[in-house]
């Protein structure tokens, strides 16, 4: 689609019209996208047309290792190009997110009065159903003034998006939790307010006893515990190396279920639905029961608290810091076998090397490899749909003349900062 979007812009199309890359029409996303998506377009025409061969010049094709530095030279630039391109879309994404938001709440809110209006056939409108409305209202028109105040941020989404650029599934969780307990406070409360007899209000004060809501206070003291820890958690592992945290360019919903390289995880998505059903069980407590919160049963209490121990267990063993386990000289078809000289390619070999979600082009190309006291950067080789290098699991980078002979140290630095294990070899004249 981006191919195509390119080409239509190319032939003087509507989407590269008015708006093109660099529109400054305020927070106009109409710029900032179509500029982006011409930016993958041409690059990807460009690393297809490289990994076929293609757009070589005459004055590096006769040399292997030049042509593959130049080729990773042109990807990085018009990789860079992208990145800036994404960031710029996802910053205008971002900032235009907060109406959505806010539509999304009162959306929820008129929902809510349609559900009471059609159960309040043949039963009758009653003061809980009044009182949970003008809850509602309450708590949508705080969020609104919220989400306005975060506009640059996301609006509402704004407390649940990490440092990463991406949603916490932690906080989304406690978020949820809070903005249940304390809609339920304010039904009471506007019970509570209208209540003209003293026994009705003395029910209604009983029913904020810690007795009757004993399970939800557990539950909602345990999510937002974790959502402090895991924070803490998480950034203690970063500084030390152990775990490899990439930014987004911006925020999506299936970052509640995946990691940072979009694959689905466990510890994710079960505390993700184990939540969401004991989030809607209290809620029907509550619909039920409007005059006390939400008893929510020990037995279900545990389950979510058992559900958030293996969150955390997740957190602690997701990562690992990278490592190299062996290197060697590359070796292509017909050369003799030999030990490693200057100029000669060296295979890397280890674990850990393209941390989750820096498998873009620009990320890739700020991966370095240090060879005694000489910073290497590592050569993007394209191929149909991706690179053969780098890799998770290989690196081959050249080993360049002002390396002297002798053992040297070597050691890869990742896209995240992070740096593995220093590894001796020998290099000959």
């Amino acid at each position: 689609m981006a191919v195509q979007e390119a080409r239509q812009g190319a032939d003087g199309g509507e989407p590269y019209g008015a708006h093109e890359g660099g529109c400054t029409c305020g927070d106009c996303p109409h710029g900032a996208r179509a500029g982006h998506r011409r930016a993958v377009a041409e690059f990807l025409l460009m690393r297809d047309g490289f990994a076929a061969g293609q757009g070589l010049p005459a004055a590096v094709a006769h040399s292997a290792s030049a042509s593959r530095q130049w080729v990773s030279e042109e990807l990085t630039q018009s990789a860079e190009a992208v990145a800036e391109r994404g960031r710029a879309e996802g910053a205008a994404w971002l900032a235009r997110l907060w109406r959505r938001t806010a539509y999304a709440v009162w959306a929820a809110v008129v929902v809510l009065l349609l559900g009471q209006a059609l159960t309040a056939i043949g039963a009758g409108w009653t003061a809980a159903r009044t009182a949970g409305l003008v809850a509602a209202l309450v708590v949508a028109g705080s969020l609104t003034a919220a989400s306005w105040f975060h506009r640059a941020r996301g609006g509402v989404l704004a407390p649940v998006i990490g440092e990463d650029n991406r949603l916490s599934t932690s906080r989304a969780v406690a978020a949820a939790w809070v903005l249940f307990v304390a809609y339920a406070v304010l039904v009471l409360v506007g019970r509570l307010a209208a209540a003209s007899d003293g026994r009705e209000r003395d029910a209604l004060l009983s029913g904020l006893e810690l007795a009757r809501g004993a399970g939800v206070v557990t539950v909602l003291a345990v999510v937002c515990g974790i959502a402090v820890l895991v924070r803490r958690v998480v950034g203690l592992r970063v500084l030390g190396q152990r775990l490899q945290k990439v930014r987004a360019d911006r925020p999506r919903a299936a970052d509640l279920l995946t990691d940072d390289s979009g694959r689905g995880t466990f510890a994710d998505i079960q505390y993700v639905v184990i939540g969401a059903v004991a989030l809607l069980f209290a809620a029907v407590r509550l619909a039920r029961r409007p005059d006390q919160l939400p008893d929510l049963p020990w037995g279900l209490a545990v389950v979510v608290l058992v559900s958030a121990a293996t969150y955390v267990a997740g957190k602690y063993a997701e990562g690992g810091r990278p490592v190299i386990l062996s290197v060697v000289r590359s070796r292509e078809a017909g050369d003799l076998d030999g030990p490693i000289r200057t100029g000669d390619d060296i295979e890397i070999r280890g674990a850990g090397f393209v941390p989750p979600g820096a498998q873009r082009a620009d990320r890739l190309s700020r991966m370095v490899v240090r060879i005694g006291p000489v910073n290497v950067h590592v050569p993007l080789v394209p191929v149909a749909g991706g690179f053969s290098n780098p890799t998770d699991e290989v690196l081959t980078v050249p080993v360049p003349a002002d390396v002297e002979p002798g053992r040297v140290e070597v050691q890869v630095v990742t896209a995240a900062g992070a740096e593995t294990n220093r590894y001796a070899i020998d290099v000959t004249d």
